[in-house]
């Protein structure tokens, strides 16, 4: 495993977010697209590889944490502009990581 030092993990710039829609991505067999509240920094759109474990009506209102400064990147089915925190693999499923009551869209996890 490579490290790194406290500047590269200080570059990173996570966020609470709030899931407000979730949808299936039909062309896609582990995506889904989520839009994400992300208080003062607006809106965001992810896809996200977790269509086998999540239907997408149980995420919507849930809090997740993002990195919102990441790079936006294109994709056939749109632009995804972030990435959430979630553990797993492909075999057992993928897993949101989720804050804890009291977190609120747009604060800064440290």
């Amino acid at each position: 495993m490579d490290e790194i030092n406290i500047e590269d993990f200080m570059k990173l710039d996570l966020r609470i977010a709030k899931i407000i829609n979730a949808e299936p991505v039909e062309e896609a067999d582990k995506l889904l697209k989520l839009e994400l509240d992300v208080g003062d920094y607006g809106n965001k759109t992810v896809f996200a590889g977790m269509k086998k474990t999540y239907d997408a009506g149980v995420l919507v209102n849930k809090l997740v944490v993002c990195v919102n400064n990441l790079k936006h990147r294109k994709m056939r089915f749109g632009t995804s502009e972030g990435m959430i925190l979630a553990a797993g693999d492909d075999d057992i499923g993928i897993f949101i990581l989720s804050p804890d009551e009291g977190a609120i869209p747009g604060m800064q996890v440290r």
